[in-house]
């Protein structure tokens, strides 16, 4: 039977274990923070990064990726003292590893309860009418804030941007009666520009009209047409002097010269 010198076994455990505290593989998107008994020494990374063995130097890994997180729905209490639910979306990436390391202990979970804070006072310091209609000003001093907390900790923030406001019901029916009220208001100035312009039109042609009375009788000639129009089997007009004036005269002209 082939006996293993203890020697050689032990050098064959030293090689297995000088292996595997050494040798590490990274895929594209991560970087190796490399810390020799406890003090930083580089960032590595990616693919085959060698380490001292033994654990004499020791790696956190740490994706550059973007991170998109939902930020917990808050609970504010807006300018004119109205409860709301509201929640945003945040997304951010680590652009310097080593800081994202040493400044803080999770950025994670510190850059989230950030978002959960500024999310509260911001919103808290604007009236309802604005987070509905003025979210993108919102959203850029949401994103000011946490990029200015979030900078030192070598992470830039991208967005963050409200994602869904929850009002109450009895906030939700005021607001559907005002936008109600609006629109009859708007529908009710449209009806009245409409008169007045009317108005003002059939001034302008009741002036035309009476410069010229066969304007008038041709005018009632057209209004005959359009009512002929529509298929009636009889019609009942009265004619106008005016209409027959002419005709008249011309006859009393003529009168004298026969005799």
């Amino acid at each position: 039977m082939l006996q293993i010198s203890p020697i050689y076994f032990a050098i064959a455990i030293a090689v297995i274990v000088m292996l595997a505290t050494s040798i590490r593989v990274l895929k594209e998107y991560e970087r190796a923070v490399i810390f020799r008994l406890g003090r930083l020494r580089s960032t590595r990374g990616p693919g085959l990064v060698l380490m001292i063995p033994f654990w004499i130097e020791r790696m956190q890994r740490i994706s550059l990726r973007v991170i998109v997180n939902d930020v917990t729905p808050q609970d504010v209490i807006t300018k004119d003292n109205v409860s709301v639910s509201v929640n945003a979306v945040l997304t951010f990436r680590v652009i310097e590893p080593d800081r994202a390391v040493i400044e803080v202990e999770d950025f994670g979970f510190a850059i989230a309860q950030i978002a959960q804070t500024t999310l509260r006072s911001v919103l808290g310091r604007a009236e309802l009418d604005d987070l509905l209609s003025e979210r993108e000003k919102l959203n850029q001093d949401l994103e000011a804030i946490i990029k200015e907390h979030c900078e030192p900790w070598g992470v830039e923030v991208l967005a963050m941007e409200i994602k869904h406001v929850d009002l109450p019901a009895e906030m939700q029916r005021a607001m559907a009666k005002q936008a109600e009220a609006e629109r009859e208001r708007r529908a009710k100035v449209t009806h009245a520009q409409g008169e007045l312009e009317s108005a003002r039109a059939l001034t302008g042609a009741a002036q035309v009209l009476s410069e010229s009375p066969t304007a008038v009788q041709l005018r009632f000639l057209q209004a005959l047409v359009e009512v002929s129009a529509e298929k009636n089997s009889t019609i009942v007009f009265p004619i106008p002097i005016d209409l027959l004036s002419p005709f008249l005269n011309k006859a009393t002209e003529k009168e004298p010269d026969k005799w």
